[in-house]
């Protein structure tokens, strides 16, 4: 980024920041007591009881290093209000605690501002601009920094996830820098942070072994063979090695690495999240409803046999299927490998340096979310960050960017249910997508429409549900028997959005055309 657009970068960090500090007194979930209560455990228990102590609902099911993460943390706290660190103070809540709380994910977001400023960084000139709103880096700042789904789930919903997406995009400037080796070790701390980030590890895996390890290509392209590195793949090996080590090697000295893992990967949560995320199964979910209805109506089924948690999926973890079969850890293991296959073989036999790299990303993120077990809603931003970095390169994805984005970040809405925060979320949800289609229309003015007529009419069909799930609803006699109606109406809706871009994003890299080159010897 030149120097001259350090003032601009500057401004735009600095608002994004005083909006966050204002949205202090705001809403917060269930989230804000899980991190309460994990400063607690780190901060009075010993290293061996920190993924044993089950005092509250709400146990350590994070990655180490976010245990010690939550620990250095505690010992700031303390200065603020001790008894927010007392393990049996449940649910404890004070005006010391909510400060210090919110001003900790404001002050960790500092990594995810540098994070974006070296993404910018990495932005080639080709479409300069005179007026600076119109410039790809500038775009591509607000598209990041300003991010509407990153701004509710953080800074009102109440989570890490800023700290954490910056550790992911510098990891991701590094590769583009050809800095493979901080790349790489930037990754492997992130997934010793937060597991979630695992989704994407096929993409960073297959880049750096193709990128790094691999040194020179044929002339047509393909993988000239003899240029592997042994030095290079042991280097990569020591960064994995030291750091899982580094995390996990406390617990595996104190024989406690299962339960740690049980911790981790907790399969008896049912395949839903208790409101569904908008993926495949949504959609898998609302057919066994809707056969379910069909086959009452007809008599084929009967009625006192089915059970209960079927009919009120969305307000439940777990969802027993009724007509269609029932799906397994396994099943949706399988589904995601066979989803993420395809992309990591055109990152294979199609490279195309950084583009392809994100591209494969992208796709990795967005199949794990549509067919993950257990998936949070909140999982569609691990595609939709990575997304905007793409968006301004070329039309096409710009297009595809807005239906994933004004869609993912729609489906988060049910997060804030209060009335306080209904103009907020609101009023942040239009100039963010107001903002994100008038700068990349301008952008790419030269070229043909962003979205056809069939794109802009499902996404303006946007505003009936919500006002329908907000206002119409709730005044109506189906409020008090059928409460998961709004729910499963976005998610459902939001779920035809979502997976249309993705297999609008699969085809058009599995279509497009590569440019030979050569890779240096």
């Amino acid at each position: 980024m030149a120097a001259g657009g350090r003032g601009w970068f500057r401004a735009l960090a600095l608002g994004v920041s005083f909006l966050k500090c204002l949205l202090i007194p705001a809403y917060y979930s269930t989230d804000f007591e899980v991190h309460r209560n994990w400063l607690a455990i780190t901060h009075n228990l010993p290293l061996s009881q920190w993924y044993c102590e089950a005092t509250s609902e709400w146990t350590l099911d994070y990655p180490p290093f976010f245990a010690w993460f939550e620990y250095v943390l505690s010992h700031i706290a303390k200065y603020f209000d001790p008894q927010m660190l007392v393990v049996e103070n449940l649910n404890y809540t004070s005006r010391a605690t909510v400060f210090f709380q919110r001003l900790s994910v404001i002050f960790t977001d500092t990594l995810f501002i540098y994070a974006v400023h070296e993404c910018c960084r990495c932005i080639n000139g080709k479409r300069a601009a005179k007026d600076i709103l119109e410039k790809p880096t500038f775009i591509l700042a607000v598209l990041l920094l300003w991010n509407f789904g990153l701004l509710i789930v953080d800074h009102i919903h109440f989570q890490y996830n800023g700290f954490l997406f910056g550790l992911m995009l510098l990891s991701v400037a590094r590769l583009c820098q050809k800095r493979y080796l901080e790349g790489a070790l930037l990754f492997a701390i992130l997934l010793h942070f937060k597991h979630i980030y695992v989704y994407v590890a096929p993409a960073y895996g297959i880049y750096l072994l193709r990128s790094y390890c691999f040194t020179a290509n044929n002339a047509d392209g393909s993988l000239k063979w003899r240029s592997f590195s042994f030095l290079h793949v042991t280097l990569l090996a020591l960064i994995v090695c030291l750091v899982s080590a580094l995390s996990l090697g406390p617990f595996l000295v104190l024989g406690q690495l299962p339960q740690v893992i049980s911790r981790l990967f907790p399969f008896k949560r049912g395949l839903c999240h208790a409101y569904w995320a908008p993926n495949f199964w949504a959609l898998y979910n609302a057919m066994d409803k809707a056969l379910t209805i069909l086959g009452l109506k007809c008599n084929f089924l009967d009625g006192t046999k089915i059970p209960k948690a079927s009919m009120t999926g969305g307000l439940v973890q777990e969802f027993q299927h009724t007509v269609l079969p029932s799906v397994t850890p396994l099943a949706t293991l399988i589904c995601t490998f066979i989803a993420i296959l395809p992309s990591v073989f055109c990152l294979w036999f199609k490279p195309q340096g950084p583009r392809g790299f994100l591209q494969c990303l992208v796709l990795c993120a967005l199949s794990s979310f549509m067919f993950g077990w257990h998936v949070h809603e909140k999982a569609i931003l691990l595609a939709i960050l990575p997304l905007s970095l793409l968006s301004i390169q070329r039309a096409k994805d710009a297009g595809i960017y807005l239906i994933l984005a004004t869609t993912g970040h729609f489906s988060l809405f049910p997060l804030l249910f209060t009335t306080p925060e209904l103009p907020i979320k609101i009023l942040l949800m239009l100039l963010f997508t107001v903002y994100s289609f008038s700068s990349l229309k301008s952008l790419f003015r030269r070229e043909k429409p962003l979205l056809n007529w069939l794109e802009t009419i499902y996404l303006i069909q946007l505003v009936p549900l919500e006002i329908f799930c907000e206002i119409i609803f709730p005044l109506t006699p189906w409020k008090q028997h059928f409460p998961f109606v709004p729910l499963l109406l976005t998610s459902v809706y939001c779920a035809l959005g979502i997976t249309y871009a993705w297999l609008k994003l699969y085809i058009s890299v599995l279509t497009e055309r590569t440019p030979v080159r050569q890779k240096a010897e």
